[in-house]
């Protein structure tokens, strides 16, 4: 961030220390903003201030989104840096892609790559985009057997996960726009010390997924607003000390019709089926059996195309965890295993469709599409759910408080 401009204000206090302020943010002045919480003593006190001052910024972008029409709020802002995603996120266009939608929602431009302080640890990919222990690990063919020393780190990290989306669950809201929510995510994990796995994981430009309505997974967060009877899942890996822990839920937005409620229920009770048979010597293979049976009985599909995974020093590892019938998935659960349950099940068909920006897979016939995930522990006599809610966590399921 540039440094703070010149102004004649003797009455301004600092916003960070509360002395006599002579700066000024001068992205607050471009966006002419009030002064007030926008003063500065010193340099010192506007860097220290600027992680959580930037916040001011986004909120005033959205603000005036909420004022636009729905087609100025579609329309990309290249000089506020605010583009549409193309190339599995290596790309940037001012203009909407063509496709052939498979359903009624559309991309909105997103902003900038978002900061990260320079004292977190980061995995190997977060400054070029590209991994390179994970794809050559000897770990995507062996299934390794956890340390205690290790396991105990992924239960700090896993709690932060679950932390970081008990953040997000509490903004969802009509109005509130996925890029809020993915700004939410960042700062809730860097504040407690981590990094968001998926920024520039493979290129992918933000800190979470958020995915509405038709969209299976890896709905990239951007300016379109929540709207009521929307269902949007989001997807949370926070990495710290280096290890990862890996959750998602999928939430209401206001009033949802009963045929989405009972999507959503019915997938979050595909994910405990398959929680409760996890134990040493069960075959991986059975938890497809398991959600697909749950999933038929209520006319619901399950995606073929992605997988549950293991999980620890690497994002993405053995065991390939799917969530169909009749699967191929090779080898026995053991004690010390760590790996993600996340079945993604459709009202439609199973098939899935890419969208033009790499990401964003949606359901082929553009019917709603709902997820839940957990980050596993196998013991020595069942299973121990890592990201599990807390008693803290937001009151969000009516099934649960039933």
């Amino acid at each position: 961030m540039a440094g703070g401009s010149e102004v004649v204000e003797a009455a301004l206090s600092c916003a960070k220390c509360s002395k006599p302020a002579h700066l000024q943010c001068p992205k607050c002045v471009e966006l002419k903003l009030p002064r007030e919480g926008a003063a500065f003593c010193t340099q010192d006190c506007f860097k220290a201030s600027w992680s959580s001052h930037k916040s001011v910024h986004l909120k005033a972008k959205l603000s005036s989104l909420a004022t636009e029409t729905p087609g100025e709020q579609n329309a990309a802002s290249p000089s506020d840096g605010w583009l549409y995603c193309l190339r599995k996120g290596q790309a940037r266009t001012p203009k909407i892609p063509h496709f052939d939608w498979t359903g009624m929602l559309r991309p909105y431009p997103i902003s900038e790559k978002r900061v990260v302080p320079a004292h977190i640890d980061l995995p190997d990919w977060a400054n070029d985009g590209i991994p390179k222990i994970e794809p050559s690990s000897d770990l995507q063919h062996v299934v390794e057997i956890k340390t205690p020393e290790l396991i105990e780190r992924m239960r700090e990290t896993c709690r932060i996960g679950r932390e970081v989306l008990d953040a997000a669950a509490r903004i969802i809201r009509p109005g509130v726009t996925t890029d809020e929510i993915d700004a939410v995510v960042h700062e809730v994990t860097v504040a407690a010390g981590g990094y968001p796995s998926p920024l520039n994981y493979h290129f992918f430009p933000k800190s979470c997924c958020t995915s509405v309505n038709e969209v299976i997974c890896h709905g990239i967060p951007d300016a379109r607003k929540l709207e009521d009877g929307d269902i949007v899942n989001v997807d949370v890996t926070v990495y710290y000390k280096g290890v990862h822990g890996d959750l998602n839920e999928t939430f209401f937005v206001g009033n949802v019709d009963e045929a989405s409620q009972r999507l959503v229920q019915c997938t979050y009770e595909c994910l405990e089926k398959a929680i409760a048979i996890v134990k040493p010597g069960v075959r991986f293979r059975e938890i497809g059996e398991v959600i697909n049976r749950h999933a038929s009985m209520s006319g619901l599909s399950v995606v073929k195309s992605y997988c549950g995974h293991g999980i620890g020093e690497l994002f993405h590892c053995a065991p390939n965890i799917p969530h169909y019938s009749r699967n191929k998935a090779v080898g026995v659960m053991k004690a010390g295993q760590t790996f993600t349950i996340e079945p993604m099940i459709n009202a439609g068909v199973w098939r899935d469709r890419m969208w033009p920006d790499g990401w964003t897979a949606v359901t082929a016939d553009g019917k709603r599409s709902a997820q839940f995930e957990h980050t596993l522990l196998v013991t020595e006599t069942g299973v121990e759910v890592l990201t599990g809610r807390l008693p803290t966590s937001p009151k969000v399921f009516p099934w649960l408080s039933s």
